[in-house]
């Protein structure tokens, strides 16, 4: 029922959203949206990419004295520091780890390839832009979600409780709670860029106050479309919920999360299951990690095809790329999680379809 289509490429003209489905008065302007823009917004931290933008959103539509009309709405942002002198240089040789080739292939070579044209990152301020809204409605029913950095290159930060990851997260520019794993990951950061390399790794992100019945299996399940959401995020290349992967290493016994009672609601003794039971949002925390791959783009050279001549050569991607793009992927994934999270409260009734 809350649907948004994305549009624009990296060098193009403009990115932006259109949202359907959003009920009709909800207070909305574009200080509801900048905030998580600023956030995605390149150039942030030391691990991002030099390319200056202001993302400055405009809302053309759907918007009437403050309010949501029930129409469409559109939002957007200007590329306007755009510069595609190392994209004309590298020519027709596919950069190794883009979708470069897939994309010339499936679209006959019609495809924007510049910065990665539909296929990169700058995309997600789109995603960010829808899920500002469909925050903003989820607050409704008292739904929060944040998001945080775990892990980047291989550096771990300790586990921390809720209280700590919404009080510290955001004060660090990785968006990581641990202040000591914080700063290894930003040594680790200066030393792959000086080497011309770059780094990957893991955001988890938690929605709190979850109601229960969020889902409609058996194919429209509440993981199954988080995990669906969350793979339209570039270089993302893992989903788990709760212990994850890691549940094959526990007995039943481990795994299972009891049931109590605390104030007279039922509630779990553990969240093993990241507060999803059977495709279903069991009122648990709802926990996603996801894993973020190395940014493809690299200075160091690369074996590589020219896919015009058909000859094998040799690549080192120029330009201005992310050394590391999970701190500004945490936005993202806090997006997605809203965008998700919302339709299924729409679709459940317990966002009504008029707000009064």
């Amino acid at each position: 029922m809350f649907t948004f289509t994305s549009f624009g490429e990296s060098h193009g003209k403009v990115v932006g959203a259109i949202i359907d489905g959003c009920p009709a008065g909800l207070p909305l302007n574009e200080a509801d949206v900048q905030p998580d823009l600023d956030i995605r917004r390149p150039g942030g931290n030391a691990a991002s990419t030099t390319r200056k933008e202001k993302d400055r959103v405009e809302i053309l539509s759907g918007i009437s004295d403050g309010y949501t009309t029930g129409a469409p709405i559109s939002l957007l942002v200007r590329n306007e520091d755009v510069d595609e002198a190392a994209y004309v240089q590298m020519g027709t040789k596919l950069r190794p780890g883009h979708a470069d080739y897939t994309a010339y292939v499936k679209y006959g070579g019609f495809s924007d390839a510049r910065g990665g044209g539909r296929f990169s990152g700058r995309i997600t301020a789109s995603f960010v832009m829808a899920g500002a809204v469909a925050n903003k409605l989820l607050q409704i029913i008292g739904v929060e979600i944040i998001a945080h950095t775990v892990e980047i290159g291989g550096v771990k930060a300790k586990p921390v409780d809720i209280a700590a990851v919404k009080k510290l997260s955001f004060k660090d520019p990785l968006f990581c709670a641990d202040a000591a794993a914080a700063r290894k990951m930003q040594a680790l950061i200066s030393k792959t860029k000086d080497a011309g390399d770059s780094l990957g790794g893991i955001i988890e992100g938690i929605a709190l106050n979850m109601p229960v019945g969020l889902g409609e299996p058996v194919f429209d399940t509440l993981d199954g479309d988080l995990a669906k959401a969350l793979f339209a995020i570039p270089a993302l290349k893992g989903v788990e919920f709760g212990v994850g992967f890691a549940a094959v290493r526990l007995k039943g016994s481990e795994n299972n999360d009891a049931f109590t009672l605390k104030n007279g609601k039922i509630v779990t003794v553990t969240n093993n299951a990241g507060g999803i039971l059977g495709g279903i949002s069991n009122g648990m925390p709802l926990l996603v990690r996801v894993a973020v791959k190395p940014t493809s783009s690299i200075a160091i050279e690369q074996r590589t095809v020219d896919i015009k001549k058909m000859q094998e050569t040799t690549i080192a991607v120029g330009g201005r790329h992310d050394v590391c793009i999970v701190p500004r992927a945490v936005p993202v994934v806090k997006a997605m999680m809203a965008v998700t999270l919302c339709d299924f409260a729409l679709r459940s009734g317990m966002i009504p379809g008029v707000l009064r």
